[in-house]
């Protein structure tokens, strides 16, 4: 069987491109759907007597969705240097004031900046869109990769969120599983119920530099960690790396995702949709 190295000579030919959207088109969407977030903010901004008082009220708003959106218009606006995620938790809104609040636009500066733009504002709702898909071409990969996967290999089952959905923890397939943290996207297993792959799957879009990186580094830890325990429990249990997209083809990225399948052959995938009929077969599957 090809390895993912040997698919390199015509990489281009091998991975799926996910489907985009067209600028400006987008644009009469994005302003309807965002056009209540902003004017709720509007009207949050005018009802706050200091920037922190803004930040306590969009805290305060019950829709998850729609605090969420606010709190993105709120860093454009507000506080640029705060991270998105500490924002997101509810938890840590106090400590964000405390920590970055000296460094808040005051209100009266929010007010004017905000009062210059258009309501609805097309650049900001362009902004916010791109939040809006943020995690749907793996969404998508995932959702094909099942439907490939059922219908090729009827005598097996897959089990794991097909989209969105909370990861599977190894420690609920394996007991005594030694890191407790370790998630992963989906499980195969033969009809008598045996764990014959663990898999993790991404669509790789632009990244490069230290995402490259950090992404096929923790592969690799990945792979190393799972086949640890595998060995010690005379398991034959394969690891799958399913990955997809044009990030793929930049820097040393195939290289990278070759020498993972390097730790161990028999043992770890790493494949595309269009190299699944060639590769991921039962027999690779089930073999001890």
């Amino acid at each position: 069987m090809k390895s993912f190295v040997d698919y390199k000579k015509d990489a281009p030919n091998w991975i799926t491109m996910a489907n985009g959207e067209f600028y400006p088109d987008i644009l009469s969407d994005a302003c309807e759907l965002y056009k209540p977030v902003l004017v709720l903010f509007s009207q949050l901004l005018k009802a706050s007597e200091s920037s922190v008082r803004l930040l306590q009220e969009i805290t305060d708003v019950k829709q998850v969705w729609m605090r969420v959106q606010l709190y993105r218009i709120f860093r454009k606006y507000v506080s640029p240097q705060t991270p998105v995620e500490m924002l997101k938790k509810k938890s840590m809104i106090p400590m964000v004031c405390e920590q970055y609040g000296r460094n808040f636009r005051t209100i009266d500066r929010v007010q004017a900046a905000f009062n210059s733009r258009p309501l609805p504002d097309e650049a900001l709702c362009a902004i916010l869109w791109e939040y809006k898909d943020r995690g749907q071409k793996g969404y998508d990969l995932t959702e094909r990769f099942f439907s490939m996967f059922m219908s090729a290999l009827p005598n097996l089952t897959i089990e794991g969120p097909v989209r969105a959905g909370a990861d599977i923890q190894l420690r609920s397939i394996f007991e005594d599983y030694p890191n407790p943290t370790r998630p992963v996207d989906f499980v195969i297993k033969d009809e008598g119920k045996q764990v014959l792959a663990i898999g993790l799957a991404r669509y790789d879009g632009d990244r490069g530099g230290a995402q490259e990186d950090d992404r096929t580094g923790g592969y690799s830890n990945c792979a190393k960690e799972i086949l640890d325990y595998t060995k010690k429990h005379k398991l034959s249990t394969k690891v799958i790396f399913l990955n997809d997209g044009p990030g793929l083809l930049l820097g040393s990225m195939w290289n990278d995702y070759s020498n993972i399948e390097r730790i161990d052959p028999e043992k770890v995938m790493v494949l595309t949709l269009r190299m699944f009929n060639e590769r991921l077969t039962e027999e690779w599957l089930t073999k001890k």
